[in-house]
């Protein structure tokens, strides 16, 4: 009954997105707009996190099978991808890079001000 609870939860968070997808003219995703309203709800206290930890958990542990319909869908569509293959291989390549970058420097500066703020404690 917990996991129900806490899918019910998620879901819906995630319809509240579609919704807001619906109304506001913006190109945002509904999913972005569900992760947004779940983050600032626990971020302030609305939600707590062991009201949606473990249905969580259980989404992440099984997003790598999420995976295979894309994989199949791009072996499906390889007449079409092959002559465009050199250039979505550099933009994979470059992207890679540039997320990986970011994602380390975001880190530091993460790292360093948690222990400047720990030294000036």
């Amino acid at each position: 009954m917990k996991y129900l609870k806490q899918f019910l939860i998620i879901l819906l968070i995630s319809f509240i997105g579609e919704i807001l997808k619906a109304v506001l003219p913006l190109p945002v995703p509904a999913s972005i707009y569900g992760m947004a309203i779940l983050f600032v709800c626990l971020v302030t206290g609305i939600l707590k996190p062991e009201a949606v930890k473990d249905a969580g958990k259980f989404l992440i542990e099984t997003m790598p099978v999420m995976f295979i319909p894309a994989g199949v869908g791009l072996m499906a569509s390889w007449g079409v991808l092959k002559p465009m293959l050199v250039p979505v291989v550099v933009i994979t390549v470059v992207v890679l890079v540039a997320v990986m970058a970011v994602s380390g420097r975001v880190a530091q500066a993460i790292i360093r001000h948690e222990r400047s703020k720990k030294s000036n404690e």
